[in-house]
């Protein structure tokens, strides 16, 4: 029997706010697009201090599935003929500084699009509220370190896209915000997407919810939005989810709009989406990744989209080209992952016959693990991860947050137990979701050189 979307738009109206209750999400907004129709709705409040409730038309933020758009600008560019995806990108930018001097001089824009770049990603540095916030971005990184050669392995690198956003304003000579208004908000018939705090207020907005120490009650953040210096990347955009799935769709249906303009170039949308790099296993990130597009590389068929997490607002895009479908969940704090298995585990099968994978799960018996190749220091700008065992051997991972993150509630140590190869995995679950931690390398003494979360942070 298929699933029709009126079903769909009945069964979620009924069943969110049991949903939202169980895993303790404050509101929700959903939309369905397949074959060229959209269903969509919400649940909650939009901040449990005002008691604002979500609607349809309610703009959460939708954070790094910005990077789909940063890299739709970009391929738009090269459908221009004004810019060569491999080329190193210091003949766009040509005051791009690193530590590594011949890695910035090796760099392309494919690598930064597909994260295998090789830099620290993880750089937050606010340059200011002005127009020139990404400009002075850039001059930041000058000091970054190079985790390993470019085009090594993947690492989710924010400040890959903080550099791509920048290479648009260099080649469109405009704001950044203003290439998102221009070349993708106005061609799609977007009308509920904002860039800034200063246009997400015109709205009802979703305000992200945060725990101010483990195991405590959902409150609102104290603040809405990240730096303007790490748009590109995900800090800033916001948007219903009709809007995200309306540009879904043009992704789908080979770059046009539903008015038929084509947005981007024939076959340039299937290029985005195609298999370029392989990532470790996690099961929470995608299998690979290609030009932006996360990739979930399922015997079902392939899934594509992207997530997103701001200061408490966390938001998922699935999409199945072959089914012409797309599934957009926005949230604002809670168990996350939970709720986007509850509902998008279950439509995806429904309305395209393939399915996302299943959460990890610790061993419910596990066995000792020798955790002498692992136990170190893997830092990185913000954090660092220090792994340990004890007269016990249980292993443990201590998160030391420092930099931008210094003033982040201080967290309890994560019990780790074996999971797999050179892979360890969380006992108790966050915001719904036990990452797997895998262990890579070797740094010449036989202990592991990178701990990769999805990003690879080096041994110390």
């Amino acid at each position: 029997m298929t699933t029709s979307l009126t079903d769909v738009q009945r069964r979620l109206d009924d069943e969110m706010p049991a949903l939202l209750a169980k895993h303790d999400v404050p509101g929700a907004a959903w939309a369905v697009l397949k074959d060229g129709e959209v269903v969509d709705g919400a649940t909650g409040l939009l901040s449990t201090a005002t008691g604002v409730e979500a609607t349809a038309d309610s703009v959460f933020q939708i954070g790094s599935i910005t990077k789909l758009w940063t890299s739709t600008l970009v391929m738009q560019l090269v459908d221009e003929g004004l810019l060569d995806l491999d080329a190193p990108v210091q003949r766009y930018l040509p005051k791009l500084r690193l530590r590594d001097a011949d890695a910035a001089a090796a760099i392309t824009t494919r690598q930064l699009l597909m994260h295998t770049a090789g830099f620290e990603g993880d750089i937050f540095t606010d340059t200011g509220p002005g127009d020139d916030a990404i400009e002075k971005y850039v001059e930041v990184l000058a000091d970054v370190p190079q985790l390993f050669a470019p085009g090594e392995q993947f690492s989710y690198n924010n400040a890959g896209y903080c550099l791509l956003g920048r290479l648009v304003e260099v080649l469109r000579e405009k704001t950044y915000d203003a290439c998102l208004r221009e070349h993708l908000f106005a061609p799609l018939g977007l009308t509920h997407a904002a860039t800034s705090p200063y246009e997400a207020i015109l709205f009802r907005a979703a305000v992200g919810h945060v725990q101010p120490e483990p195991d405590a009650a959902y409150e609102p953040a104290p603040m809405w939005a990240m730096a303007r210096s790490n748009a590109p990347a995900g800090t800033m955009l916001a948007m219903r989810p009709r809007d995200l799935v309306t540009f879904a769709r043009m992704h789908l249906e080979d770059g046009r709009s539903a008015t038929g303009e084509q947005v981007l170039a024939p076959g340039t949308a299937a290029a985005m989406q195609a298999r370029a790099v392989d990532l470790p296993p996690t099961g929470i990130m995608g299998s690979s990744w290609g030009l932006g597009f996360e990739r979930f590389d399922m015997p079902t068929g392939d899934v594509v989209g992207h997530d997103g997490n701001t200061i408490g607002q966390s938001a998922f895009l699935r999409m199945v080209p072959e089914a012409g479908l797309a599934i957009a969940l926005l949230t604002n704090g809670g168990d996350v992952f939970a709720l986007y298995h509850d509902v998008v585990g279950r439509l995806l099968p429904e309305l395209s016959g393939t399915s996302i994978p299943e959460l990890p799960t610790p061993p419910s018996e596990p066995q000792p693990v020798d955790a002498s190749r692992y136990v170190g220091t893997y830092s990185a700008e913000v954090l660092d991860l220090v792994v340990r065992q004890d007269e016990e051997q249980r292993i443990w991972v201590d998160t030391i947050y420092k930099g931008v993150f210094a003033d982040m509630p201080p967290e309890e140590p994560t019990e780790l137990v074996g999971f797999g190869p050179d892979s360890l995995i969380p006992l108790r679950p966050d915001r719904g979701m036990h990452m797997p931690h895998n262990f890579l390398g070797d740094d010449g003494t036989g202990r592991a050189r990178y701990l990769h979360l999805g990003r690879a942070f080096q041994r110390a």
